[in-house]
């Protein structure tokens, strides 16, 4: 028993060293990991951290101030602010995870097809280009229109104009691995396709694509304000930080809360997945890892 308490004391010590050099090396990573971590319980345990329903009218409580039971006040309903925020960060952060792995998925897909098969690129990039031709925001609107109001047709229509830009990035690093020597040797050495794809191509993508969907999804969090913003985002029945500025605009002056604060936790969600982006862009860049050592 001696012996296994002694062997395990510096276990402690030792694990704080090295978090503390990973915080030291990736700052950024460790900083924008924590916001989101943070933000991410927030929402998962909206119901413990605000006792108000976030649509339950009080309008003998309307535009009230901040006070002890509503932090940030109320609005014109008399709905609690400081719960529609809280729980408006469920519609952001799963818009943006949602958006960010699916158009990574398929935009993998077609770019590697569009870098192994000629007329795959010849045919699906011209779609891949006419489609990044359309501002993203009036295709966004327009798929909105047609097809309703929810999360689903929400994430589907952020989704559309980012899997071009994937799917780009994807073949140039594609058709840029297939020039180099190790490439050319296996495929002289008769490897065939499938192997060749996983072994040597496929691990060249990973890492920008981890970069790129950081930004993916950061992009696709204020695509979803601005579109609930506009009225084609989230119903109404839904809290999203969007609608929630969207209300409150026209009673700015009287209850600055209903635009101040959702706007400040959309600036600081955004903020910290472009931070961890960052990091991570840091993190997985050889040449970079190696000037910290």
């Amino acid at each position: 028993m001696t012996t296994l308490s002694t062997a395990a004391a510096p276990a402690t010590p030792n694990l704080l060293a090295r978090g503390w050099t990973f915080t030291r090396r990736n700052p950024t990573l460790v900083v924008g990991g924590a916001i989101l971590a943070l933000l991410g319980a927030m929402a998962i345990f909206a119901p413990l951290i605000t006792r108000y329903d976030p649509i339950a009218l009080d309008v003998v409580n309307r535009l009230k101030g901040p006070t002890a039971d509503h932090p940030f006040g109320t609005d014109m309903m008399g709905r609690d602010i400081f719960s529609r925020v809280i729980y408006g960060s469920r519609v952001s952060l799963m818009v943006g995870l949602s958006v960010a792995a699916v158009a990574t998925a398929i935009g993998l897909a077609i770019g590697l097809a569009a870098g192994l098969v000629r007329w795959v690129d010849v045919v699906v990039m011209r779609v891949m280009d006419g489609l990044m031709a359309i501002p993203s925001v009036l295709l966004a609107i327009a798929f909105m229109a047609l097809a309703g109001s929810s999360i689903r047709n929400i994430i589907i229509a952020i989704t559309i104009p980012e899997i071009p830009r994937v799917s780009r990035l994807v073949r140039g690093i594609v058709m840029s691995v297939r020039e180099q020597p190790f490439v050319e040797a296996a495929v002289a050495a008769g490897a065939k396709d499938l192997p060749l794809l996983t072994r040597h191509i496929l691990p060249t993508t990973i890492n920008p694509l981890i970069v790129q969907a950081t930004y993916i999804a950061a992009s696709s969090i204020i695509s979803e304000a601005y579109l609930s913003f506009l009225g084609a985002g989230t119903p109404p029945e839904i809290p999203s930080w969007g609608n929630i500025v969207a209300e409150g605009r026209s009673l700015f002056t009287v209850a600055p809360g209903a635009v101040l604060f959702p706007s400040i936790f959309l600036a600081v969600t955004v903020l910290a997945v472009n931070i961890m982006g960052d990091g991570l862009r840091d993190r997985l860049d050889p040449q970079m890892q190696r000037g910290l050592r």
